[in-house]
């Protein structure tokens, strides 16, 4: 079985890489790909005998059919929460998905895999949830065969919720958006990469869309105090008023600088309070605990 991942440099794409070095064994290929060679260098280390990378333009039509030649499966995980210039919502989340169906299509893969978000609806009025149900739409209207996985925040090696833990976790006053009373269910990155392998195989989750969510819900400043206790610090929470971020964000729009945008601010303050068994369950996984996700995100665990 040949599987493609494009994105395969992502946090996600390089925990798919390390979750699937058992399981994706020879005679079964990897083709990771990516869009440059810099990231064609951070993956390539982490591809078995007999896999591959190879640089993939999702505006090339004919280096997507050449990645996707005799693949089995692909699993898409390109997309942004933060726009950058040249880098929309609508050029990262929509094109690529629209581009990469079109390429399944054409390469007669059996089983498509997208890594979308929870909140994700193409009938939102927030840009990042409309994009990434656009592109869940695209998928589902392919008639290919597929598995959606909506992720909240990841945690876990080289995310970028791991990043931002410990560095709020490291600081005497961490400053979080509303005291952080929003409720995150983290789900661990490496739990998403085995649901993503499981979901290439044709008789798990077949045309599906899932909401795989952590164990647990709990306030964002809970994450950050537990991260902190590791840390063996006893910092401090204080508040960033919601309404003065979002001002500070409209000042910022209204200037046409890019970057971090009210529509992000109010997927990260979002809350996620979702059954976590079922998704699971029907993926064949067992989702990490909350307390062993924030100590590998801090680097103290086997991650």
């Amino acid at each position: 079985m040949k599987v493609v991942i494009t994105g395969a440099n992502s946090a996600v794409g390089r925990a798919i890489l390390r979750c699937g070095a058992a399981r994706w064994a020879a005679p079964n290929t990897v083709v990771a790909a990516v869009r440059s060679d810099h990231a064609a260098e951070e993956v390539r280390r982490l591809l078995g005998s007999g896999n591959s990378v190879v640089r993939i333009s999702y505006e090339d039509p004919s280096s997507l059919s050449t990645a996707f030649q005799g693949a089995s499966a692909v699993i898409h995980l390109a997309g942004v929460l933060v726009e950058r210039p040249g880098s929309t919502y609508e050029q990262a989340n929509v094109a690529p998905a629209y581009s990469v169906v079109e390429a399944a299509k054409r390469s007669a893969v059996k089983k498509l895999v997208l890594v979308s978000a929870t909140g994700a609806d193409e009938k939102s009025s927030n840009r990042y949830y409309r994009t990434k149900g656009q592109a869940e739409a695209l998928v589902r209207a392919s008639g290919l065969c597929y598995t959606v996985l909506r992720a909240p925040l990841l945690l876990g090696p080289g995310t970028e919720g791991a990043a931002a833990l410990e560095r709020n976790a490291s600081l005497k006053r961490a400053k979080l958006i509303g005291g952080g009373r929003n409720l995150q269910q983290p789900l661990y990155v490496d739990d998403l990469a085995r649901a993503a392998i499981n979901a290439t195989d044709l008789s798990i989750a077949n045309n599906r869309t899932l909401n795989l969510v952590g164990p647990i819900s709990l306030p964002d400043r809970e994450i950050v105090e537990r991260a902190s206790h590791l840390l063996g610090r006893q910092g401090r929470i204080c508040t960033i008023p919601k309404s003065l971020a979002r001002v500070a964000l409209a000042i910022r729009q209204l200037a046409g600088r890019p970057g971090f945008s009210l529509d992000a601010l109010d997927v990260i303050t979002a809350d996620t309070n979702l059954d976590p068994r079922s998704a699971a369950s029907e993926l064949g996984i067992q989702l990490t605990g909350i307390d062993e996700m924030i100590k590998n995100s801090l680097g103290r665990g086997q991650g």
